[in-house]
């Protein structure tokens, strides 16, 4: 369903405040407890390629913009 199929059926269930009330319930996307989803970047918000380790939470592509600054060296 796109975008604009969403924004119609809640056009026309406004007028009907019970069945939006069960509409949103039973069509809204879950929260996630475990897997992939749960751990996002939280600089950019990607769930991708997640760093966990030493309480960064970023992506792979995050860390290596600000790993510099943040004082890891790159040995090679």
């Amino acid at each position: 369903m796109t975008y604009s199929d969403y924004r119609k059926a809640f056009k026309q269930l406004k007028v009907k405040p019970p069945k939006l009330q069960k509409y949103i319930k039973h069509n809204s996307p879950k929260q996630r407890k475990y897997g992939r989803s749960t751990k996002k970047c939280r600089r950019c918000g990607n769930p991708g390629g997640h760093i966990g380790k030493y309480g960064l939470e970023l992506c792979r592509n995050c860390f290596r913009e600000i790993a510099t600054s943040l004082g890891f060296k790159k040995y090679s």
